[in-house]
């Protein structure tokens, strides 16, 4: 059964709570500041993902009166929320990892607290490669925004495993608090990384260059009889693409045959890049603008 963005945002929840709670013993176990703040990271797992929940619901509702381009831009309000979490955490994090660099200290049982935390750390690369692989399928900014998330959660997770068990086998127990610092350094440029991507999106940003130039591609060759296409505009708001374009046709055919014409790019359109609405404003031979077109 094909899932849903709805089942993955849910999963997500599920997941982080799961991995918060082992990862919180995994913290009890050892008093690392290391560990520490790898399960304070899993606290914001949880609150991005509740987010994101809802963000997707919002996103899924169709348009009316008050919203009639639809709520699609609720997912990239979303991916902003998490990642300034991500950077609230990273400042926690910071602050944790300072006090234990002024007191480090031996850690309690420190081998069954990684191996706790490794388990956490294998069901959350499980479940980033999912919401990655599948959000980009479906177009689902807030989806993809927590894979990439849980995916910086992992590699520092990874990190921290390794560093700890570097201090408890030199003895050297500094290691830790620095270790939770570099965590939340890393944390935080993953936050800053999904907020910057998320106000694109806000900021009604063009669809990337190499997809333009097929769309351009694709319009070129949906019908014949076109004069010229000029003024393309795109852009996108989570998993729907905004296209406008003014089309020029002979003047003498009728309004049915520059119908025909406009209903044969718009699915061409659609059965190419598959989310999308189209607004195509048909003007006369006379209104052709040499030098801006893109059909001939």
């Amino acid at each position: 059964m094909t899932p849903t963005t709805t089942h993955l945002a849910v999963g997500s929840l599920v997941v982080g709570f799961a991995v918060l709670g082992l990862k919180a013993v995994a913290y009890w176990l050892t008093g690392s500041v290391a560990l520490m703040s790898d399960a304070l990271e899993s606290i914001v797992n949880v609150v991005t993902a509740l987010v994101a929940l809802v963000a997707i619901r919002v996103a899924a509702a169709p348009a009316d009166t008050a919203h009639p381009y639809g709520h699609y831009k609720a997912e990239f309000f979303s991916a902003v929320v998490e990642g300034a979490m991500i950077i609230v955490a990273a400042v926690l994090i910071m602050n944790e990892a300072w006090k234990g660099l002024m007191a480090p200290r031996p850690l309690d049982a420190p081998f069954e607290g990684l191996l706790v935390n490794g388990l956490a750390t294998a069901i959350n690369g499980l479940w980033c490669w999912v919401l990655i692989v599948w959000g980009r399928r479906m177009k689902s900014p807030a989806l993809v925004a927590d894979g990439h998330h849980l995916l910086s959660d992992v590699l520092s997770s990874g990190a921290v495993v390794l560093g700890v068990l570097l201090a408890v086998l030199t003895g050297w127990y500094v290691l830790d608090p620095i270790l939770a610092g570099l965590v939340a350094i890393n944390i935080l440029w993953s936050g800053w990384k999904v907020v910057t991507s998320s106000l694109s999106g806000l900021l009604d940003e063009a669809v990337p260059d190499d997809q333009l130039a097929k769309m351009r591609a694709v319009i070129a060759t949906a019908t014949a009889g076109i004069i010229e296409v000029h003024d393309l505009r795109t852009r996108h708001a989570g998993k729907m693409t905004f296209v406008d374009c003014h089309l020029v046709v002979p003047g003498a055919i009728t309004v049915n045959e520059a119908h025909a014409m406009c209903d044969a790019i718009e699915q061409a359109v659609r059965d190419e890049f598959g989310d999308v609405t189209i607004t195509i404003h048909v003007e006369p031979d006379s209104h052709a603008e040499e030098g801006r077109a893109l059909v001939l």
